[in-house]
């Protein structure tokens, strides 16, 4: 198949070297120097490059600001046939862009990213594969990601949006809130360690992305929870209440254990 892949960033970069080899495949971005360690890959700079290449599937690796605006600059190049496609982690607009766009669709979420996966072994890791969309195209993404030996679920797009307000922005509101109140220390304890590498990876995240993601919809009721959970834990702490501390870890270890 003759795929072109849009953005060259980590993602991008990523699909390059799982579809290389199987696939004709080409990949475009604005700056070409993030396009130079693509290996057996034609690397356009101009979209024209694109119309002439008349690809067959389309992967847009944009960072999700770029998402829309990808789509809509490249769209012109395409044939009607052309499956067109996301892996965006945050959906919004896309739904109604699909709808409108003329072309056959597949919207895909891989849960995982260069920060803390490890690309060799994605065996524990996840992707969503969005039930709206192109039969053709989800059977593509399934079995590339089956390939990968990612676990597959199929969500709607709002279901999708439902499971990133709760997997995604828990742990990073959380992530915010010790990154807020925690200061430099020269003998940390292994936790602090650990949270604080987790805390660097996801702050070294997109602006925009981490936006979208705590601006989601869905999002709001997720910190709610926490704050009420803030709330309850403080009262204990003030009234140093052996008998509910004691309830209260018991309740949130059957959450993790």
């Amino acid at each position: 198949m003759k795929i072109l892949i849009l953005g060259a960033g980590k993602m991008g970069s990523f699909f390059c070297d799982a579809l290389s080899f199987d696939h004709e495949l080409a990949i475009y971005d604005i700056d070409p120097k993030r396009m130079r360690f693509t290996y057996n890959t034609r690397r356009f700079t101009s979209l024209e490059e694109v119309k002439d290449f008349q690809p067959e599937l389309v992967i847009n690796a944009a960072t999700v600001k770029y998402t829309l605006p990808a789509f809509n600059q490249v769209l012109p190049y395409l044939t009607d046939s052309c499956i067109v496609s996301d892996i965006a982690s945050v959906k919004t607009g896309l739904k109604e862009f699909y709808e409108t766009c003329g072309h056959p669709y597949v919207s895909t979420h891989p849960m995982f990213g260069p920060t803390f996966a490890s690309l060799s072994d994605l065996s524990k890791e996840n992707a969503i594969i969005i039930s709206e969309g192109d039969h053709l195209g989800k059977i593509f993404f399934k079995d590339l990601y089956q390939r990968l030996h990612l676990n597959i679920y199929e969500y709607t797009f709002q279901e999708h949006d439902e499971t990133v307000a709760y997997s995604l922005s828990i742990p990073f509101v959380s992530t915010f809130v010790f990154s807020a109140v925690m200061k430099h220390m020269d003998a940390p304890g292994t936790t602090f360690k650990r949270h604080e590498k987790i805390a660097r990876g996801v702050l070294n995240e997109d602006d925009y992305l981490l936006q979208e993601i705590l601006f989601n919809p869905n999002t709001s009721a997720q910190v709610e929870n926490i704050r009420k959970e803030l709330d309850e834990l403080q009262d204990i702490i003030d009234k140093k209440d052996p008998v509910r501390m004691k309830a209260y870890l018991t309740k949130i270890r059957k959450n993790v254990l």
